[in-house]
């Protein structure tokens, strides 16, 4: 397995300090997010300050912007990157996009399947210098003067990778994407009985094997040096569980294990503001079947237990106060 590390969006010497670190430390791409900051920014500065790391979104709002606007931000990465960019993509839930971006949301499944096609016939103009027309029921592009025309670069084949929860999109991953992010969100049984066969389901509607998509798993990773800093892990994780619990978007995977009672009372939980106390409600039960959990010697081995079976890359942090001999380590074990 591939093995990948998320930036923390700090300020731009901060960003290349952990590129730098990262990449030192044997790690094969890192991330950015879009939660409180931008996710294209940091992967300019993280370009300049590394040579063979891979740099993925992880994830970009689809919805919140033209897939014109997105078609314009990867292609200059990719250039500035020399091919070592990779487009995650992400729908979000429909409250974010229209009350937090107010920008239109329906269809979601169907509305992703039109922008990832956009976006390709998009790049397939610009690089072979043809005439753009692309019709849609969500988007439809047919103007691209030869101003406003990028040139064409080296690496034209920009990778998609689509972050998926629900059988649609998991399905639409494995037929139009070259790999799908799994959400942290995510147990064992979910995995077997719903993500490997819905990507399945989508690689054969464009006659490819499942083993043509890569798929990036970024579950829960509790570890430490010591049992007191793993029960203190066990404590935040908790908190985030619920936290994505509340949400009726991944009540499908609590369902599947018959915990719809404690989805719904978190829900509530969260409509009252009583986040404080609703990382409570995860049990051990429910802790161990989203999280892996060991120490620095255990973990490894429990990480590819858990996922060397059906995942290409995994995307972990360890605490920062680890020393990196101990981090080069363990990653050299979970890549080996």
């Amino acid at each position: 397995m591939k093995v990948g590390t998320s930036l923390t969006h700090g300020s731009i010497k901060e960003i290349a300090t952990q590129s730098i670190t990262a990449e030192k430390n044997g790690y094969d791409f890192i991330t950015t997010n879009e939660a409180q900051h931008n996710p294209f920014f940091p992967i300019i500065t993280a370009s300049e300050h590394t040579t063979k790391i891979q740099l993925v979104t992880s994830i970009a709002l689809a919805f919140s912007r033209s897939p014109m606007d997105t078609a314009y931000m990867a292609w200059d990465l990719q250039k500035m990157t020399n091919g070592r960019f990779i487009l995650g993509l992400g729908a979000q839930v429909k409250g974010h996009i229209t009350r937090r971006f107010s920008m239109p949301y329906s269809k979601p499944a169907k509305r992703m399947r039109e922008y990832i096609l956009a976006l390709k016939t998009i790049w397939n103009a610009w690089q072979n210098q043809e005439k753009l027309d692309f019709q849609g029921e969500f988007y439809s592009f047919d103007l691209m003067p030869p101003f406003f025309t990028p040139e064409p670069i080296e690496n034209p084949n920009i990778k998609i990778y689509l972050a998926a929860v629900n059988p649609m999109m998991l399905q639409l991953a494995g037929e139009l994407c070259d790999g799908v992010l799994i959400h942290p969100f995510n147990t064992q049984k979910y995995t077997d009985e719903v993500i490997i066969p819905n990507i399945q389901l989508g690689a054969e509607k464009s006659d490819r094997s499942e083993n043509s998509v890569e798929i990036n798993e970024g579950g829960f990773i509790v570890t430490g040096p010591n049992d007191h800093d793993i029960e203190n892990s066990k404590i935040q994780t908790r908190s985030q569980l619920a936290f994505y619990a509340s949400t009726p978007s991944y009540s499908p995977i609590m369902n599947l294990h018959g915990w719809e009672n404690t989805a719904k009372k978190l829900y509530q939980m969260s409509k009252t503001g009583d986040w404080n106390n609703m990382g409570n409600e995860i049990d051990d039960e429910m802790l161990n079947s989203f999280a892996v959990i060991g120490n620095y010697e255990e973990i490894a081995a429990r990480i590819k237990s858990r996922f060397s079976d059906y995942a290409s890359s995994i995307k972990f942090s360890i605490p920062e106060n680890a020393d990196d001999s101990i981090l080069r380590t363990i990653i050299h074990s979970i890549k080996s």
